[in-house]
């Protein structure tokens, strides 16, 4: 499986290099070529790959909408740093801090309409339901950033105000990215909802297995100290569902434990893990993870095409349940 999605992430840096010639003002698009060559999983746009293949198609046919879905990811990355003041992105400075504010939203705006260009090598027969699918799923990935901010401000979070955060801020794209890469290899619109049901429910088992690792992950492994969230006072999954379990003088040590922002966070995470497990919210996140990635099988399982491809999204489905990284 490695093997092919490399082959997938190859035929996208190609794509990436070769057919966005940046020219002049050099400070608009330079800061475009910075994000794009940190790298990052590309998990979405391999995802479009994958859905254009399961029709047969050639990948060339599906790496516009791939290079629409990761621009615009990029686009997302580059705002979304400026406002949580983020100093880093993949081990790098972010784009604001290398260049600054004024740079970043300028070169992140260029890099929307650059998303939506790509779009335009489709014909009008499929360039108009391509468009209509990006605009829904760029304005509910706008939606999600702002419920995510408001959330730092709110105590009334529930758990499903939360998974509908994350479902608009991180599972659309998913979707969306499977959806066109399916509408680009010509599957039918009950195979395009069913790989975007399928994209939804993965996306939801991702974003809570980062919550999850974010929390109890291995640093050797992560890639980061454990409990980013904690430390930043994120009501994420793990958090809110503690909350709901949790009584008393436990609930109100855990309210407290996320009002503040220790000199020495160390012994806050510390406690905070203990509270969660306590609560059992590590295994209530556990078992949410599943429950999506099942939900996403079986929208996959009503896909009428067979092949490699069906193959390789299954396998992809596990092997995100159950990443260490």
């Amino acid at each position: 499986m490695n093997q092919t999605l490399d082959h997938y992430r190859q035929a996208i840096e190609s794509y990436l290099q070769t057919e966005l010639a940046f020219g002049e003002p050099a400070e608009l698009y330079a800061p475009i070529r910075y994000i794009l060559e940190l790298g990052g999983k590309r998990m979405r746009p391999v995802l479009a790959l994958l859905g254009a293949d399961l029709y047969g198609a050639d990948t060339r046919q599906a790496l516009p909408a791939a290079a629409a879905v990761e621009i615009f990811h990029n686009f997302s990355l580059v705002h979304d740093d400026i406002m949580d003041a983020a100093p880093l992105r993949r081990g790098r400075p972010s784009v604001h801090k290398k260049w600054n504010d004024n740079a970043a939203i300028l070169s992140g705006d260029a890099m929307l309409i650059l998303a939506y260009r790509q779009l335009d090598a489709y014909d009008a027969a499929l360039f108009k339901p391509m468009a209509a699918l990006f605009s829904r799923t760029a304005l509910e990935v706008c939606e999600g950033q702002q419920y995510d901010m408001d959330f730092e401000e709110r105590d009334d979070v529930s758990t499903e105000a939360y998974l509908e955060m994350i479902r608009l801020k991180t599972a659309v794209l998913l979707g969306c990215a499977l959806q066109l890469g399916a509408m680009s290899g010509g599957a039918s619109e009950a195979d395009q909802e069913a790989l975007y049901a399928f994209g939804i429910n993965l996306g939801m088992a991702f974003q809570l297995q980062d919550d999850y690792l974010d929390a109890f992950g291995d640093p050797a492994v992560f890639g980061k100290q454990p409990g980013g969230d904690i430390m930043a006072n994120k009501k994420t999954f793990l958090y809110l569902s503690a909350l709901e379990s949790l009584e008393g003088a436990a609930s109100k040590e855990l309210r407290d434990l996320f009002t503040v922002r220790p000199a020495e966070p160390g012994a806050k995470v510390t406690r905070v893990l203990e509270l969660f497990r306590q609560a059992g919210a590590d295994g209530l996140i556990k078992d949410a993870i599943d429950a999506y990635t099942q939900q996403a099988l079986q929208h996959l399982d009503s896909v009428k095409a067979e092949g490699a491809a069906k193959d390789l999204l299954t396998a992809f489905a596990g092997e995100l349940r159950t990443r260490n990284y």
